[in-house]
C-alpha cells in the first residue's frame, strides 16, 4: 500500500448527509397543483367586498418580500417583482407599512392582501406597532421609527379601522437556516406579537423558506422535503421555541434566482398559501358571527 493510499485510508471520513425517511411525514400532491391553484382562484369571502388581510412578520432578510412575489408569480403564471427585494443589505430593507393587491383580472384582484412590514431585529420594528397594524389602525404608507412606536397623533393613524382594514391571519417568515441560532431577543420579539394576535383572535402561520440550503437532499429534489428528518427537527424546534403548532408551519422555496416557474416550487408555495387562506377566512367567519351574536343580545336587552 503505498504512503497515498494509507493517507486516504486513516483519514476521517466526511460526515454523511442526513438520511431520507422511507416515506414522507407530510403529504403533497405534487402531480396536481392544479387543484390547490383552482381553490385559490376561486376563493371569495361569504360577505361581499370582505377584503382577507394578511400580515407578513419575521427576521431582517427571512424573505418576506420574496414570498410574496413568489406567490404573486405562481397565481400570475410567470415571473413576477412587485414586492422590492435586496441581495446585498444586511439591514432592513422594507422601512414602510405596504399593502400588495393581487391581479386576478383586467380589473380585477383577489380577494386577499398582504402587508409587508419592517423586519424584526433587536433594534427593528416595535412590537406595539405590529400589534397596532394587526388592529388595522396603521394606514398604508407608514414608515416605521425603531427609537419610538406610533402614536394617536400620527397622520398614519387610523382611527376607525373597518374589517378590511383588520388583520385576519398573521405570518411569520423565517429562515430555516436560522431557525436554531435565532437572536434571543427576535425569538422573545416573534413570541410577544404571537400573544398579541391570540389576544386579538388571530391565527398564526410559520413559513420557513430557504429551504433548498438546508440540506443537499432538498436542493437535489424538492419532493424531499418531508423525507429530511433534519428540517423536521428544525420546525420542531421553532414550533417548542415560540409556540406555533406543527400544522401550521410550511416549508417553502421562495423564486430568487430562477427565470422560469417551477412545478415543485409552486405545489409547496401553493399548499402554504391555501391554508393561509382558509385560516384567515375561518377568523373572519368567527368575528363576523361574534359580532351578530352581541348584536342580537344588544337587541333583547
Amino acid at each position: 500500500m503505498t504512503f497515498r493510499q494509507k493517507l486516504g485510508f486513516w483519514r476521517k471520513k466526511e460526515p454523511e448527509g442526513p438520511p431520507l425517511l422511507s416515506k414522507p411525514w407530510r403529504e403533497i400532491n405534487w402531480r396536481n397543483k392544479q387543484s390547490d391553484l383552482q381553490y385559490v382562484k376561486d376563493y371569495k369571502p361569504k360577505t361581499d367586498g370582505q377584503q382577507l388581510r394578511i400580515l407578513l412578520h419575521g427576521p431582517v432578510g427571512a424573505g418576506k418580500s420574496s414570498f410574496i412575489n413568489s406567490v404573486q408569480s405562481v397565481l400570475q403564471g410567470r415571473m413576477y417583482t412587485q414586492a422590492l427585494v435586496d441581495n446585498t443589505s444586511h439591514d432592513c430593507f422594507t422601512k414602510r407599512y405596504t399593502t400588495y393587491n393581487i391581479q386576478k383580472g383586467p380589473e380585477t384582484v383577489f380577494p386577499f392582501v398582504f402587508n409587508d412590514i419592517m423586519g424584526l431585529s433587536p433594534t427593528g420594528v416595535q412590537v406595539n406597532d405590529v400589534k397596532l397594524a394587526m388592529m388595522g389602525k396603521v394606514k398604508d404608507g407608514y414608515g416605521f421609527n425603531r427609537d419610538s412606536r406610533m402614536s394617536e397623533g400620527d397622520p398614519f393613524y387610523n382611527n376607525h379601522p373597518t374589517d378590511n382594514d383588520k388583520v385576519h391571519v398573521l405570518v411569520c417568515v423565517i429562515d430555516a437556516n436560522t431557525v436554531t441560532c435565532m437572536h434571543k431577543e427576535i425569538e422573545e420579539k416573534i413570541r410577544q406579537i404571537r400573544i398579541e394576535a391570540t389576544h386579538l383572535g388571530i391565527p398564526q402561520v410559520a413559513i420557513l423558506t430557504k429551504i433548498d440550503e438546508v440540506c443537499p437532499e432538498i436542493k437535489e429534489d424538492l419532493q424531499n422535503v418531508y423525507k429530511v428528518n433534519y428540517l423536521k427537527e428544525k420546525m420542531e424546534q421553532f414550533s417548542v421555541n415560540v409556540g406555533i403548532p406543527m400544522n401550521c408551519i410550511f416549508p417553502v422555496k421562495n423564486y430568487h434566482e430562477e427565470i422560469n416557474l417551477n412545478s415543485d416550487v409552486d405545489s409547496l408555495i401553493l399548499s402554504a398559501l391555501k391554508h393561509i387562506i382558509n385560516f384567515g377566512d375561518d377568523c373572519i367567519n368567527f368575528h363576523k358571527s361574534q359580532s351578530h351574536a352581541m348584536s342580537c343580545q344588544n337587541n333583547n336587552m
